[in-house]
Order: structure tokens, then sequence, then C-alpha cells
């Protein structure tokens, strides 16, 4: 292997570690939050529409 070869494996090699810290980071992060384990929505008293619409056809 060359000089070169070697500095760019070195180069690679770092530039993959500071992609996978910030990976790593990144996945901290949103393992931070609450896991929503007792299932209880947010929305409690949900509704269907007031009314029925009614589609009539245009006569003439």
């Amino acid at each position: 292997m060359s000089d070169d070869e070697k500095t760019a494996d070195a180069a690679s090699d770092d530039m993959k570690r500071k992609f996978r810290e910030a990976l790593e980071k990144k996945n901290a992060q949103s393992r931070k939050g609450e896991a929503h384990l007792d299932g209880d929505s947010a929305v409690h008293s949900t509704h269907g529409a007031v009314t029925k619409r009614e589609f009539r056809r245009k006569s003439g």
C-alpha cells in the first residue's frame, strides 16, 4: 500500500466513526422520551359527523 492509500483509508475510517457517533447521538435523543406503554391516547371523546351529507344528481 502506498502512503496515499493509507491516508485515504484513515480518512475513510475517521469519517465512518464520525457518522456512527452522530447516529448514536441521534438515536439516544429519540430514546430519551416517554415510552407510552400504558397505551392511553390523548384523544378521549371523539364523535362522528353531526349530519350525514346527501348527494343528489343535477337534474337537467
